[in-house]
C-alpha cells in the first residue's frame, strides 16, 4: 500500500519529543520519512506547483507542531490533514475546483526519446485509461482513495483528514472501488 516509513512508529516518539526541542536532525528525519508521501498526495490531485505547496506544508507543521497530540500514525494523519487543507487553499487560489491531469501530449513530451515506440505507447495508452477512470470518481472517493493509498493511512485516519464519519469513509471507499470495477468492466473489449 505505501512505502515503509523511514522512522517507522516505533521511533517517532523520540523523534516527535527531539523536533520539540529544536533538534535538527529530527526536523530533518520527519521531512525525510513524510515529504515522498505528500509531494506524491500532491501530485495526484494535481497540486499547482507540488513542490512549492510541499514547502507550504512543512512550514505550516513546524507553526502548528506545538498543537499536535499523538504518536507516529497520528503525526502522519495531521500532516496529511494540512497537506489536504493547502491543497485546497491552493485550488481556490488558482481558482480550481475539480482535479485535472496533464493532457496526453505533454506526458509525451516529457517522455524520453529513447526507449521501445510500443512500449512507451502502450505506457501512454494505460496512463490515459487510469485517468479516464480516476476522473470520474467523485473528488471525496478520490480523496479517499489517495489517502488509503498514497498515505498509507487506516480509515479512522482518513476520517480525521477529511471530517467525516469512520462509516462515511468506508462508504466512499467502497462506492469508489464499485465505480471503478464497473468503468473497467464496461470498457473490457470481448471478442
Amino acid at each position: 500500500m505505501s512505502e515503509v516509513c523511514v522512522i517507522g512508529d516505533a521511533g517517532y516518539p523520540a523523534v516527535i519529543e527531539a523536533a520539540r526541542l529544536n533538534a535538527e536532525w529530527a526536523w530533518a528525519a520527519i521531512y525525510r520519512d513524510l515529504s515522498p508521501m505528500v509531494l506524491r498526495y500532491l501530485r495526484a490531485h494535481a497540486a499547482p506547483e507540488p513542490e512549492d505547496l510541499l514547502g507550504e506544508v512543512f512550514v505550516q507543521v513546524v507553526r502548528k507542531f506545538t498543537d499536535f497530540t499523538g504518536d507516529g500514525r497520528d503525526f502522519r494523519a495531521w500532516v496529511l490533514t494540512i497537506t489536504r487543507n493547502r491543497l485546497i487553499d491552493a485550488w481556490r487560489r488558482n481558482r480550481r475546483n475539480q482535479l485535472e491531469f496533464a493532457p496526453h501530449w505533454e506526458i509525451a513530451e516529457r517522455a524520453s526519446c529513447a526507449g521501445d515506440v510500443e512500449e512507451d505507447a502502450m505506457r501512454l495508452l494505460a496512463d490515459e485509461r487510469v485517468r479516464s477512470i480516476i476522473e470520474r470518481l467523485t473528488p471525496d472517493q478520490r480523496d479517499v482513495l489517495f489517502l488509503r493509498i498514497f498515505g498509507g493511512l487506516t480509515v479512522d485516519e482518513v476520517a480525521v483528514v477529511v471530517g467525516k464519519r469512520p462509516g462515511a469513509v468506508k462508504s466512499l471507499q467502497t462506492r469508489a472501488f464499485t465505480a471503478i470495477r464497473r468503468q473497467i468492466s464496461r470498457e473490457a473489449v470481448t471478442l
